[in-house]
């Protein structure tokens, strides 16, 4: 079966669980989507979310939220500002981590790309501290509970596909300690394989450490689709699946959401009208959890699922809270 039936499959079996759109205060005339998860910080919950004009694109900042109401964020006024995209956030041996993609241009028009992060115990007050590898999206880490920090890369490319058959493929490292994490290591990350199939591509959007060892992961695979009038769709869709850092391998791969798993809104473009980019999820006190995702390249959505980890262990860190 290809991930295409699979996907289709999915949405025909689906039960409707309780979906919504996040929204925002105090940033009018523009969108805020492909977000962090939320996370609870000295006693109030906050987000970050990327902030872009609906016509434009590659210009986008990242701005802190805090939640006011369930799903209604409010733009925390004098609060950093990131010249990012995508933000998703870590919290690595009691420091939270946040990271994007910084967008270098010259001329107006785009050179390249990087991934920036950031640390630290305040706000106001995270530093700068480390850059990934030149054109790499989607670098996600997780404490690993003993002061070590595991990295997954996602290297994309020519290169890529020549060597695995896929647009991308996704890395695994361990590093001592966010002192060590550098481009290098990133780059030479062992490859995990056999995720992608031809003409795929995805990688990890949120890592949980489990009791047994294990990381769950919330991520996305994608593909393109071309409709009935021509248009090449570019399809991302919501998965799971659990990595085993001794056997470097996967298991339990699945579909948890797709852009029908959300409600309506306009997207972007017309070839992003399938699109959800995970965030990740919140686990929540009736053992079920909290899926947050970007649509369309316009909004933020959260819909209800399973816990995606349940049979593999439970989350060491759980949600991320001060």
């Amino acid at each position: 079966m290809t991930f295409k039936q699979r996907k289709d499959a999915f949405e025909q079996r689906n039960k409707k669980h309780e979906s919504s759109l996040l929204s925002f205060i105090g940033v009018e005339g523009f969108d805020v989507y492909n977000c962090s998860i939320p996370f609870e910080w000295k006693g109030q919950t906050y987000i970050y979310g990327r902030v872009e004009k609906r016509q434009e694109w590659a210009r986008s900042r990242v701005r802190l939220f805090r939640r006011v109401e369930r799903d209604r964020y409010s733009l925390v006024p004098q609060s950093m500002i990131y010249q990012l995209e995508d933000p998703f956030i870590s919290l690595i041996g009691g420091q939270l981590v946040l990271g994007g993609t910084h967008v270098v241009k010259s001329a107006g028009n785009i050179d390249f790309l990087y991934g920036y992060f950031y640390r630290g115990t305040e706000l106001e007050d995270l530093h700068y501290f480390t850059t990934g590898p030149k054109n790499m999206k989607d670098i996600r880490l997780v404490d690993m509970g003993d002061g070590r920090v595991g990295v997954f890369s996602r290297p994309r490319g020519k290169a890529v596909l020549e060597a695995h058959g896929s647009e991308s493929v996704v890395g695994f490292a361990i590093v001592p300690s966010l002192d060590d994490l550098t481009a290098d290591i990133v780059e030479d990350a062992p490859v995990i394989e056999n995720m992608f199939a031809a003409n795929e591509w995805g990688g990890c959007n949120q890592c949980y450490l489990l009791d047994s060892g294990l990381i769950g992961i919330i991520g996305h695979k994608s593909y393109p689709e071309k409709t009935n009038e021509g248009l090449v769709l570019a399809v991302y869709t919501n998965i799971s699946f659990v990595f085993d850092p001794k056997s470097h391998s996967i298991v339990d791969e699945k579909i948890i959401a797709t852009r029908a798993s959300f409600p309506g809104y306009t997207p972007k473009k017309p070839e992003l009208v399938d699109c959800a980019f995970a965030s990740g999820i919140w686990f929540r006190q009736d053992g079920r959890a909290d899926l947050y995702s970007g649509v369309g390249d316009t909004a933020q959505g959260r819909v209800v699922v399973d816990n995606p980890f349940k049979g593999f262990g439970e989350p060491v860190f759980g949600n991320i809270r001060s």
